[in-house]
């Protein structure tokens, strides 16, 4: 099925989310030195009404979310996007209340915010807002955009757990179910700068036909007809693809105990490149070679 709608995916800035600054200046140009005043404007240019677009803004995964959830409203407010207002879901009956759906409906971009994407999926997982989200993206002109945990969850196959230093061992990476809206991946997020490299690899390992996707922060991807990928920000998206995997020792080592892994494939991309899920090409925009 081809799906109708776009996925903005993106690597966060700082924990919690992003637009956590103190002592604001009156200027909005000199607190907006995040990721976001260039992916957010891509947002904007890449949904339906461009400006005049309703954005939703969903602060459900973080521990802050009457701090974030303005800071996004004036963000969007600053790049000319000023219907925009946030959702804030913080209970699971929530996710069912008659307004609240009735916002989703109307929406022509959500934003999903950083923090807990454990959180993010155990309160909005299987809800009415889940179906009518998920319905929407694959069949209407509509963005979901997530930073941080908001795109961790965006996957059906979601990293919830696992330290950098201690990645490749056995059985210390966590995965549960994310929001499933897109398939045969797995993501992570503040990968280049918490070295997270690792958490891709075993999460790969486990199972080769899911290709890892590691967004460096201040860095994103732009997913079209849920199979086109374009990297969009300043940083670097780290992709690893298991199918060409040798050989390991992952089914003969004990839990907490180092994993060999032979022939993992990996890319790197860096703005505008693209890469293609079902083919699994990658195309470098300015490539030496063209």
């Amino acid at each position: 099925m081809e799906i109708q709608g776009k996925l903005i995916i993106i690597g966060g800035a700082v924990d919690k989310g992003s637009f956590t600054e103190t002592n604001l200046d009156k200027d909005p140009s000199k607190n907006l030195n995040f990721f976001e005043t260039g992916i957010l404007k891509r947002i904007i240019n890449e949904s339906k009404h461009k400006e005049q677009s309703r954005i939703e803004v969903i602060t459900t995964a973080s521990v802050i979310p009457r701090e974030i959830g303005p800071e996004y409203i004036k963000a969007f407010s600053y790049l000319g996007a000023n219907n925009t207002d946030v959702l804030y879901i913080e209970k699971r009956e929530q996710a069912s209340d008659p307004e609240i759906l009735e916002r989703l409906k109307a929406a022509d971009v959500v934003m999903f915010t950083g923090g807990d994407q454990l959180r993010l999926t155990s309160i909005l997982g299987g809800t009415p807002f889940d179906e009518i989200l998920i319905d929407k993206y694959r069949n209407s002109d509509f963005i979901y955009a997530g930073t941080s945990a908001g795109a961790a969850a965006a996957s059906n196959n979601m990293i919830y757990q696992g330290s950098s230093s201690e990645a490749l061992l056995k059985g210390e990476v966590k995965i549960t179910s994310g929001l499933g809206l897109i398939d045969d991946v797995v993501i992570d997020t503040h990968f280049v700068k918490r070295g997270r490299i690792g958490r891709l690899f075993q999460a790969v390992v486990g199972n080769p036909k899911v290709l890892g996707v590691g967004l460096g922060e201040d860095t994103g991807l732009l997913i079209t007809n849920g199979r086109q990928m374009e990297a969009i920000g300043s940083g670097l998206v780290i992709l690893v693809d298991g199918r060409e995997v040798k050989d390991t020792n992952l089914t003969q080592v004990a839990l907490g105990q180092p994993i060999s892994i032979n022939h993992l494939v990996t890319h790197v991309m860096s703005q505008y490149d693209r890469f293609d899920l079902d083919t699994h090409k990658m195309t470098i925009h300015s490539s030496q070679y063209v």
